[in-house]
């Protein structure tokens, strides 16, 4: 069995321990055959622990599982985009974006419900299509993530502005919604967003080719017949899109689209599409649901802040990389 064969299953081993663990682990102490039961439509002991499964833990496992997929994706595409190790979902201020969407409804006094979701898709949407009418214009991939950097840094400055003026409460529930969670997918809004992940992550497989011919430099890409503008505009729409729609349910998580596409690379030893991007979708589910069961494991104080548990786990890879020295997947 190769090397890159043998990461694929144990991440799919992995991910398939980690997701009955996170329907376990939990305030709630419910026995392994009760789970089961209540997940395959049986009769628990008990009536409440078969809405604690499935409507509490159920939806924050396949968020966690998805979120981190898509995550990972979109991390792994901007990475390769810009050539640029530390790319990641939140550079290019697509987080940025949405998070100043949600501020506009939740500092205004709307609260954090359907208003802020539809605040959220807009200010990410807003910046995408800021930023797809710019790679029009800019004739690189390093300009245009520098124009992300300062979009990113207007929208902070903008949320700065809206915090300080806005009540305290409102702050409080923004600031909540900013920490990140998984268990903000309703069951009834599950089937959509793994809809729109599962469509977005396998449409990314069309850019497998022009990803590897990226990697050897633009002007090899080119000479290959590469459209630049046409692929750098429908990747950055696609990994935007991605991350727009976690940050826009779960709020801006940090590090799991920076470290994953690492995690592949060191874990697969070659940087071909073909390979790194189911290892990446793989291994970024994988650490969605690592995030999601330790956040609820029974020694946290009730539920832990994804965004207080995923630097733990990725600023670890990120210094290894850049102590390292290892750019040799871009140059």
């Amino acid at each position: 069995m190769t090397r890159k064969w043998s990461v694929i299953i144990i991440s799919f081993a992995a991910l398939c321990l980690l997701f009955p663990a996170c329907l376990t682990a939990g305030a709630v102490d419910i026995p392994a055959a009760d789970v089961w039961k209540a997940v395959t439509g049986g009769q628990p002991a008990r009536n409440v622990w078969r809405a604690i499964v499935c409507d509490i833990r159920l939806p924050m496992a396949l968020c966690a599982l998805l979120s981190g997929m898509a995550l990972a994706v979109s991390g792994l595409l901007m990475q390769t985009l810009f050539r640029n190790p530390l790319a990641g979902p939140s550079i290019m201020g697509i987080s940025s974006g949405a998070s100043l969407g949600v501020a506009l409804v939740v500092l205004a006094g709307a609260g954090a419900g359907i208003g802020a979701l539809g605040g959220a898709l807009a200010g990410a949407m807003i910046i995408m299509c800021i930023l797809l009418a710019m790679a029009g214009r800019v004739s690189s991939g390093a300009m245009l993530l520098i124009v992300g950097v300062l979009i990113g840094y207007l929208a902070s400055s903008a949320i700065s502005l809206l915090s300080y003026f806005a009540p305290q409460q409102s702050v409080h529930a923004f600031v909540v919604w900013g920490l990140g969670n998984f268990s903000s997918v309703r069951s009834g809004e599950m089937a959509l967003f793994a809809s729109l992940v599962l469509v977005f992550v396998l449409w990314s497989a069309v850019y497998i080719k022009p990803l590897d011919a990226l990697l050897l430099g633009e002007r090899y890409a080119a000479a290959s017949g590469v459209n630049l503008r046409a692929v750098r505009v429908g990747i950055l729409w696609l990994s935007g899109a991605l991350a727009a729609i976690v940050t826009a349910w779960c709020g801006p998580i940090a590090f799991i689209g920076m470290a994953v596409p690492h995690m592949a690379r060191l874990s697969l030893g070659t940087s071909r599409h073909i390979w790194l991007l189911p290892a990446t979708a793989l291994i970024g589910a994988v650490t969605g649901l690592l995030t999601a069961w330790l956040s609820v494991l029974p020694l946290a104080a009730g539920t832990l802040p994804v965004n207080a548990i995923t630097p733990v786990l990725g600023i670890p890879v990120i210094l290894y990389i850049i102590l390292k020295g290892n750019r040799s997947a871009y140059d």
